[in-house]
């Protein structure tokens, strides 16, 4: 189709070409006709042809075009003479006049050498590239549902920048059943539209319509161009009001309040504006008396009771109601309404309280009566019949006694600890329908009695207390309850007493008797007393009193507040411990056995053994654990003579406490005998020596001090007719007849631990005599080593422990 088009366009430059030709040789200019929006590049024309130049002169004269306009749409081309598009033209932007029917495009053709100029105009053919348009895409109409068919209204018209037949042909409307158009042609030959209302609107049924006007250009092809009509409908008051129903039938009961809604009447009017507001009202066939018996509210419509309504005064209320628009002719319509009137229980039943007791004790018998009450009903029948009854879960119950005379009982024990008053409210409901009720509420207050035994939270405690504490320290608090009130909730705390190794226990703790805070009353030692039981009693202060007691376990913690004692090798404070070996023991021998020991309990009293000081490091190793010292190696001609060694041993305390020993060592090239092989080498020397004289007297001699102790306790307790109220001996004032304190040092040592010294040092080849002194204030351990003879025995290698 496109083809089509541009080979007619052709043709018909080629014959306005033509034409030109034959004018331009009478007028002298040449003219040149060629439609608008031809593609750039486009040839119009050969003006050396045209023009009679020579092809070949066009450069070196110089030819160009002197166009008159403010863009150049040509050019010449200097080779081979032709005139071509430059840039598109657009006939409506260059004759922007709608009136003129040709456009010309003016210049000169300009040549030097000799100085010539041809005239050449070109003459813009219109095509239709443009579609009409409506200056407003929507219009907007407001015509009332009472105009007469027939009527015209002005449409704003299309405009197309076209000419000729390429302007506006026509107009078109969509289909309508109300609406028309008819073709107006102008004086300048415009085409305009006209509405036309074919028949009369009703906005009832359609308030509005949608309408499409299109304008058709005459253009091949044709254009068009669109805008939306919206016709808005008027209104007019042609419609009455009307109810939703054309009679009302309501029952209401008597007694309603006063304002309580009976109907609410609805008209509706299927006008808009005013035309629909409604107002209601009383026709003049309503009575006085149903109009001050009921509100009607002009704008709702809704009936509403105005004063009191009582069936046995008027029973049927009738009334005409009238709906009435607001507009300029008002229109109205009409409704019945009738008022049933149904009789109702109005009379509440009544209580009366005709006695009552309060506040009672809460150990009041079952069946006592606390209250009487009356109850009474104005109506009759069924309406005037009444029950009475309280709530189930009260530990109460009422009884008829005469004609309307109940007696309020206690039918259950009561107790003022789990309800301290109760709020009772008696219900009397008549039989009506609906039926009404009355209620009395009263409150009956109990007073307490000292029935509850004070309480504490548990019947066991465990009291943790660290050894060393400050006398008078709070140890806890011990908090008894008592849900009873005043005298009879208050609680006095007291310890039972207890002795415990001839001591009270009021002696050893003290217990504040209001708040149950208990207290130590001295320092407590781990190592002497690790525990204590006795009983708290917590007493109320009623008639009679009521008590309870609770068990305490008081546990005494243990620190570390005690230092290792080295109890082998023994040496006198601040000496040290000197041995003699042979430089001929093997690697492994035991030379020495550290033994510490630590009266903490069992965490913080274990031992370990470390060196502070070794002469030579490879020389002699110690177990941590045994305390045992012995040799790496075998001694070399480069090793010292003299060796020297310090132990520690450390508690597993925190902070840890430590005790050390030093023992120097000599090495001899005697024969002497080493550790390990002494232990296995039976004794060589006379069992009878002064040595072992001296074990079997020691041995005997505390063996028979035990004997007369333990008959001097057995005497002492068969003649003991009281117990002793003194305090517990302190903790290093008192020494029985077995034990003994170590001069430099707070060990209490006993005949245990003199039979462990006994076996340690047998073990390491030792012989341990334990020798009293002439005045029984000291004895002497004397720690010997073991040799085939008694000359082997020096003073130097023997160890003394003196004890007093």
């Amino acid at each position: 189709m496109e083809g089509r088009v541009k080979s007619q366009l052709w043709r018909y430059v080629t014959f306005l070409l033509l034409f030109s030709a034959i004018l331009d040789t009478a007028s002298a200019v040449t003219h040149y006709s060629i439609p608008e929006e031809m593609e750039e590049g486009s040839v119009v024309a050969n003006l050396a042809s045209d023009l009679g130049l020579d092809v070949k002169t066009l450069s070196s004269r110089q030819m160009r075009l002197d166009i008159r306009s403010s863009k150049k749409y040509l050019d010449v081309n200097k080779q081979t003479g032709e005139l071509f598009i430059l840039e598109k033209m657009d006939r409506e932007y260059l004759c922007s006049v709608k009136t003129a029917t040709t456009c010309f495009i003016k210049m000169e053709v300009i040549l030097e050498n000799p100085v010539r100029m041809f005239n050449i105009e070109i003459e813009i053919i219109d095509i239709n590239d443009n579609a009409p348009k409506f200056w407003r895409d929507t219009i907007r109409l407001d015509i009332s549902e009472s105009t007469a068919a027939g009527e015209r209204f002005s449409l704003s018209n299309a405009v197309d920048p076209d000419i000729g037949q390429n302007s506006i042909k026509t107009y078109y409307l969509s289909e309508s059943e109300y609406f028309d158009i008819e073709i107006q042609t102008g004086r300048d030959g415009s085409k305009f539209a006209d509405l036309i209302l074919k028949k009369p609107l009703d906005r009832e049924k359609q308030n509005s319509h949608n309408l499409i006007l299109t304008a058709v250009d005459g253009g091949v092809p044709a254009r068009s161009g669109t805008a939306s009509i919206i016709v808005r409908v008027l209104d007019t008051n042609d419609n009455a009001p009307q109810f939703d129903k054309d009679s009302y039938t309501i029952n209401l009961t008597e007694n309603a309040p006063t304002g309580s809604l009976v109907v609410k009447l609805n008209a509706t009017d299927r006008d808009e504006g005013s035309n629909s507001d409604i107002i209601y009202s009383y026709s003049l066939y309503t009575s006085e008396k149903t109009q001050q018996a009921f509100s009607l509210n002009p704008d709702s419509g809704e009936i509403r009771v105005k004063e009191m309504i009582n069936y046995e005064d008027f029973r049927i209320y009738d009334m005409e109601i009238i709906a009435t628009d607001k507009g300029a002719n008002s229109l109205s319509g009409k409704c019945k309404v009738k008022i049933l009137i149904t009789d109702m229980n109005d009379n509440h039943p009544e209580i009366s309280l005709k006695s009552f007791t309060s506040p009672v004790k809460e150990d009041i018998a079952v069946n006592t009566v606390i209250a009487v009450v009356s109850v009474s009903d104005k109506d009759s029948g069924e309406n005037g019949q009444v029950d009475i009854h309280i709530s189930d879960d009260l530990p109460f119950a009422l009884k008829e006694s005469s004609d309307n005379y109940y007696e309020l009982l206690v039918s259950e024990p009561l107790d003022r600890e789990k309800v301290p008053e109760y709020d009772i409210t008696i219900t009397v409901t008549d039989r009506g329908n609906p039926p009404l009720s009355d209620n009395e509420t009263i409150t009956l207050e109990l007073l307490d009695i000292n029935d509850n035994v004070p309480q504490f939270p548990q019947t066991f405690y465990t009291i943790p207390v660290m050894e060393n504490n400050a006398p008078g320290a709070l140890l806890s608090s011990l908090t008894a309850i008592d849900p009873d009130l005043h005298e009879n909730q208050y609680l006095v705390y007291f310890i039972i007493e207890k002795e415990i190794v001839n001591t009270s226990m009021s002696m050893l703790f003290s217990i504040n008797p209001e708040n149950g805070n208990l207290y130590a009353l001295k320092t407590f030692d781990y190592e002497i007393e690790k525990e204590f039981l006795f009983h708290i009693e917590a007493r109320d202060s009623g008639v009679p009193p009521l008590s309870s007691n609770v068990t305490v376990h008081i546990i005494i913690m243990d620190q570390n507040d005690n230092t290792p004692l080295i109890v082998s090798p023994w040496r006198a404070h601040g000496s040290v411990v000197e041995e003699k070996i042979p430089r001929s023991t093997d690697k492994g021998t035991l030379i020495a056995k550290v033994i510490a020991i630590d009266s903490d309990s069992v965490h913080n009293s274990r031992i370990t053994y470390q060196f502070l000081h070794n002469t030579d490091a490879t020389l002699f190793s110690l177990d941590q654990y045994n305390g045992e010292i012995r040799t790496m190696r075998m001694f070399s001609y480069r090793d010292s003579r003299h060796q020297q060694l310090v132990v520690i041993a450390k508690d597993n305390g925190e902070p840890a406490l430590s005790a050390t020993v030093t023992i120097k060592l000599s090495t001899v090239e005697t024969a002497l005998k080493t550790y390990a092989d002494m232990t296995e080498v039976p004794l060589g020397y006379d069992i009878f020596s002064d040595l072992n004289l001296y074990l079997v007297i020691g041995l005997g001699s505390v063996s028979f001090l035990l004997l007369i102790t333990i008959l001097v306790t057995i005497v002492l307790k068969c003649q003991k007719t009281k117990p002793s109220k003194a305090a517990p001996p302190c903790r290093n004032s008192v020494i029985s007849e077995r034990n003994s304190t170590i001069a430099d040092s707070t060990l209490v040592s006993n005949d245990a631990y003199w039979y462990s010294l006994f076996l340690a040092e047998t073990r390491k080849g030792k012989l341990v005599v334990r020798q009293p002194v002439p005045k029984g204030a000291r004895y002497v351990v004397s720690s010997l080593p073991r040799s085939t003879g008694l000359t082997e025995t020096s003073d130097s290698a023997a160890s003394t422990l003196q004890v007093t």
